[in-house]
């Protein structure tokens, strides 16, 4: 039975990952957030032309659902190797910052 998943595990086996490869030394803030970006815009290209509907169902295709699960992927391994590199908590920043929206944007 393989053990659940969590983001402290996850951001071990990355930085596992990166130092089995000598990887440390590129990991900067300022090369992990540009990382980040080109993920996220890869991510992006993949929505770039499509209509409302057509994103959608973006799922429904299997080729492309493969490249938006895998893009969305990249994108969250950099944000949490930035976070990790940063020593934020990714959840509590995240929990934090839906309390400021709360107060900020109040239901009607």
């Amino acid at each position: 039975m393989t053990e659940p998943l969590d983001v402290a595990k996850l951001q071990r086996r990355l930085a596992e990952f990166a130092a089995a490869r000598n990887w440390q030394p590129y990991h900067t803030p300022k090369n992990l957030v540009a990382a980040l970006s080109v993920e996220a815009s890869e991510l992006v290209e993949i929505f770039q032309w499509l209509t409302p509907e057509e994103s959608a169902g973006v799922m429904d295709d299997p080729d492309t659902a493969h490249r938006v699960t895998d893009e969305v992927a990249d994108v969250l391994a950099y944000l949490l190797q930035l976070c990790e590199v940063l020593g934020i908590d990714p959840l509590a920043a995240l929990d934090a910052k839906i309390d400021r929206n709360e107060r900020r944007f109040p239901a009607p």
